[in-house]
């Protein structure tokens, strides 16, 4: 048995999971800490009841992780985990191996090992949330760039103003939350949250509800293209609780189809398609990766 954490802005996810990714166990607790020593003593403390069956512990979390090392920089919502070596920590007071991942590269690593990367020659993962999480996957391997940003698509600009030497970052405007925040503020929605309300405007065809999707959707395929471009993978899936919405990728098609019909000029030819795993994605892709790690060991 594993130990698996998905350490996010709000809630911590753990889960107690075998080699084949069955989850025996799941369940959450609000992301309360204030210190890296604090976080560590929540973490372990949910560990400690099933010590004796764990072969090693699996982390996914925010910011800029180096793997191999076990440290995390900037640390994304938690900036207190700035350069801050998790792994070793947690390895302290567990006495198992330990190994991190960043979220959004974990939730490319559970679509190569059980998901729609398994068997493709490479991908982009994007996974829309707060901001946009990227992943890309070459050759069959995650792939981390030098300095550990390979698929950090969030810091990508467009509509720059050279006036003010600032643009629109693509975390923002291919956020989910942002979205559904848009939507419920045009609409006066109570729940500034409720994605299930929102897409129920979009489904019944509310012509300011469906306004705002459009520029939203256009703004993704044009990113979508970009990378395209870029690295070329076989296929571009989208992630996060959004995915599961199956208008969003037909609606990313048909947009992608109408820019090229709009200018010629192109020629990349995206295959834009749905992750399988969604709130989960993390947990999954955090597991592959402790076992990418030891790859050549017995645990």
């Amino acid at each position: 048995m594993y130990f698996v954490y998905d350490i996010g802005g709000t809630f911590i996810k753990f889960a107690l999971m075998e080699n084949n990714g069955n989850i025996k166990m799941k369940d959450k607790f609000p992301t309360t800490a204030k210190s890296a020593e604090e976080l560590v003593a929540q973490m372990v403390e949910k560990f400690l009841p099933y010590k004796q069956a764990i072969k090693g512990i699996a982390v996914s979390c925010p910011g800029v992780v180096d793997s191999e090392k076990g440290v995390i920089y900037q640390g994304g919502s938690l900036l207190f985990m700035h350069e801050k070596n998790l792994a070793e920590m947690l390895a302290r007071e567990c006495h198992v191996p330990v190994v991190l991942q960043n979220d959004a590269k974990s939730a490319a690593l559970a679509e190569l090992w059980l998901g729609v990367a398994k068997d493709v020659h490479s991908a982009a993962i994007l996974t829309l949330g707060s901001g946009v999480g990227g992943g890309i996957i070459m050759d069959g391997k995650l792939q981390s760039g030098y300095h550990l940003m390979a698929g950090e698509v969030s810091y990508m600009e467009s509509d720059f103003d050279t006036e003010r030497l600032r643009g629109e970052f693509f975390g923002r405007t291919g956020s989910a939350v942002e979205l559904i925040k848009r939507i419920s503020t045009k609409k006066n929605l109570t729940n500034k949250k409720d994605g299930e309300q929102v897409f129920a405007l979009i489904a019944d065809g509310d012509e300011e509800a469906n306004a705002i999707f459009n520029d939203y959707i256009y703004g993704l395929a044009i990113q979508i293209l970009n990378i395209q471009y870029l690295i070329d993978p076989e296929i571009i899936a989208i992630g996060g609780g959004i995915s599961a919405q199956p208008i969003v990728v037909e609606r990313l098609n048909e947009a992608v189809a109408q820019i090229k019909a709009a200018n010629p000029f192109h020629a990349a030819k995206p295959n834009i398609v749905t992750c399988r795993f969604q709130n989960d994605a993390n947990l999954y892709g955090a597991l592959y990766n402790f076992f990418i790690q030891f790859a050549d060991e017995v645990i």
